[in-house]
């Protein structure tokens, strides 16, 4: 199979979807790897090593688009790309399509089979793909968070480790997942008065435990999330529905009732964003204010850090990238389970139920 990798061009997004290590091992199953021109130097990753890995170096992006057979990417097709998605292409990078019927229906209408790396589904329900960037973005967004609450960006001038004879900073996390336990380990780090909510109460036990009563935990519900949210100096969502639009837990009346100058750092973006108040941001322009509270809402925030994201994510996508290489999209489906879970669209046909909802279409899956 012939195998391309592109140099990325979402707005600050610097990670790849390959790095050289991971190139021998296409080339050593007979597979030919395509690397656009300058694809990994945001990642501090140069030509001359996935060169001397045994990858063919491209000029521009059309002749990849054009000769792959298996497009690698990490974020999703950009509007100048969706010329060059053709029947037949396989596309296997993050793809979020509940909230983006405009990149769904360009995957259907030009017949791409699309993997989401966010759907790649155990079979215990874990999502291994999505699992490091979460991770990364569960740690920066506490960093993030505590940037947006200094006073020169609108924020309320809180400190979150306080000081001497002051208050820590009050955190409130949404979602007890990977994404959402890492930004407890970092608030607690820090001296934060940290509080985290999920619907799971087996998860809230196991982070009880494992925060050694740190972190405060508490069954979530409207109710306690309209009382704590306004209790909050910094919110951060985390909730994440495999494949389906983030349920939006904030109202907009919740949002107006939070002190002046406090933050949401809105994880869930990706998928539509956890308050009514939440829209996309870049990282060139990543906080707006809207009702005295500052939002910051980047879409691709482990972009901020993309030697660490690249390897982080490159560690996990290889293997699965390489089975359906080695045996085609539909037998690599039929041998892995998970990656039959992560198919989005197939043939011009939505296949992840999930996303069907959510696009109000019904699933058709090429495994029968």
């Amino acid at each position: 199979m012939i195998v391309g990798v592109l140099k990325e061009i979402k707005s600050d997004e610097r990670r790849v979807a390959l790095t050289p290590a991971g190139v021998p091992a296409f080339v050593g199953h007979g597979h030919t790897v395509l690397i656009e021109r300058g694809a990994g130097i945001g990642s501090d990753l140069d030509d001359y090593a996935y060169r001397a890995a045994g990858a063919k170096i491209i000029e521009g992006p059309a002749k990849i688009w054009k000769d792959a057979e298996m497009i690698l990417k990490v974020k999703e097709p950009q509007a100048s790309e969706f010329k060059y998605l053709r029947p037949g292409l396989v596309l296997f990078t993050y793809l979020h399509l509940a909230p983006d019927q405009s990149q769904a229906h360009e995957l259907l209408k030009r017949r791409v089979s699309a993997i989401g790396y966010e759907t790649v589904q155990l079979d215990d329900g874990s999502l291994p793909l999505l699992a490091p960037m979460s991770e990364v973005a569960g740690s920066l967004s506490i960093q993030a968070g505590a940037w947006c609450l200094q006073s020169q960006n609108g924020g309320r001038g809180i400190l979150l480790s306080g000081a001497s004879g002051v208050r820590p900073g009050k955190v409130l996390v949404l979602g007890g997942g990977i994404a959402g336990s890492n930004a407890c380990r970092v608030a607690a780090g820090v001296g934060a008065e940290v509080t985290i909510m999920d619907l799971n109460p087996t998860r809230l036990r196991y982070l009880n435990d494992l925060f050694a009563g740190r972190v405060m935990t508490l069954m979530s519900n409207r109710a306690t999330i309209e009382e704590e949210v306004p209790q909050a100096d910094l919110v951060i969502g985390t909730v994440l529905l495999p494949g389906a639009r983030t349920p939006r837990l904030i109202s907009l009346k919740t949002v107006k009732r939070m002190k002046r100058g406090a933050a949401i750092v809105d994880l869930s973006i990706d998928q539509g964003g956890i308050s009514e108040t939440s829209r996309p941001t870049t990282h060139a322009d990543p906080i707006y204010i809207e009702h005295d509270v500052v939002h910051y809402c980047v879409t691709n925030m482990p972009g901020a850090v993309p030697h660490t994201s690249t390897y982080a994510l490159t560690n996990t996508t290889l293997s699965y990238a390489l089975e359906i290489a080695d045996h085609g999209l539909l037998e690599a489906g039929l041998r892995n389970p998970a990656l039959r879970r992560g198919l989005n669209t197939h043939e011009g046909q939505v296949v992840h139920p999930a996303v069907a909802g959510a696009l109000k279409l019904r699933p058709h899956s090429p495994w029968k």
